[in-house]
């Protein structure tokens, strides 16, 4: 009878330790998962912050390109006097001499 109960208890122990094992096997792989959802989720998050910074940049780069033609047009005539005129006027705020502006205050 006691070699029936050696053998019941180490079966009892590999038991325990096969279901402590698969359990633990488990854990692991839905931790993983988690993780992987995580990271898929973080990864489309930056993906579409890049996507809006480019659209951004490109923006830029038109408005850039605008601007370099309109440079480019007035580089190209004899009349870069009204260029640097029209500069000084929108850009720096001057103004003639004797010349009144009148600025909107009642906007916000």
């Amino acid at each position: 009878m006691e070699r029936n109960k050696g053998t019941e208890r180490e079966f009892a122990k590999y038991r325990r330790r096969v279901i402590f094992n698969w359990v633990v096997y488990r854990l692991v792989a839905v931790g993983l998962i988690v993780a992987c959802v995580i990271s898929f989720i973080s990864t489309q998050a930056t993906l579409l912050e890049k996507k809006q910074e480019k659209a951004d940049l490109e923006s830029a780069i038109e408005q850039a390109k605008d601007e370099n033609m309109e440079l480019a047009k007035f580089v190209g005539t004899e009349d870069i006097d009204g260029y640097m005129e029209k500069a000084a006027i929108e850009d720096l705020n001057y103004a003639y001499p004797n010349e009144r502006r009148f600025y909107d205050t009642s906007r916000n």
